[in-house]
């Protein structure tokens, strides 16, 4: 029988794509996934902008966890959401190296106890930015030291939760005057929405899914 381990080192991508790849021609994935053709079609293409996240599994004995953050109520983007430590890709920077810088910058997690398994698919968000998650096998034992400037708050989620298509609901709300529809995930009071229940509903589709 396949561990979460061994099926995710099988399914990722072992190497990063190339910047110009990343930013090419538009991904299957992002927040116009749930969207009709005729919403999408209507939004601004904005200007990308290349960034990386880590998605951080924590190798607990009594089972993996997912390491999530929820961002500064001040942040002039995506302000109180929740979300993986990750950000732009500095010039000269691979998506891995961002990642991991970020991770240590926002939360403190050292890059020492961080094995990078691969990457998933890319993700454009409605505000510009693709992504390219990170999947990272974290050793426990680890001290967090947390930017509050960038972070309000550290949480973690089973990962058998996040892989479970029973709780990938899908929730509507209005943006920028029209309703649009998003995966959302809610665990324990942390309402996980957005890119980051998206990126998380890839990795599901993407590994686990039959």
């Amino acid at each position: 029988m396949e561990t979460y381990r061994d099926l995710i080192l099988a399914r990722v991508d072992r190497q990063p794509p190339t910047l110009d790849e990343l930013l090419g021609p538009r991904v299957a994935r992002g927040d116009g996934d749930l969207q009709p053709l005729e919403w999408a079609a209507r939004e601004a293409a904005p200007a990308l902008r290349a960034a990386a996240v880590l998605v951080p599994v924590i190798e607990y004995p009594e089972g993996p966890r997912v390491l999530l953050t929820r961002r500064a109520d001040h942040l002039g983007t995506h302000s109180g959401q929740v979300a993986f430590p990750g950000g732009k890709i500095e010039p000269g920077e691979t998506p891995a190296a961002a990642a991991l810088r970020e991770a240590d910058e926002e939360v403190g997690l050292k890059s020492s106890f961080v094995e990078v398994a691969g990457y998933l698919d890319t993700y454009e968000t409605g505000t510009g930015f693709r992504i390219l998650p990170v999947v990272g096998f974290v050793r426990p034992g680890f001290t967090l030291t947390v930017h509050d400037g960038e972070v309000a708050e550290v949480f973690e989620v089973p990962l058998s939760f996040l892989m479970n298509p029973k709780n990938h609901e899908r929730h509507k709300a209005t943006w920028r005057g029209r309703e649009r529809e998003y995966y959302a995930m809610p665990y324990n009071g942390h309402y996980i929405w957005g890119a980051t229940a998206g990126m998380l509903k890839n990795m599901y589709d993407r590994i686990f899914a039959d």
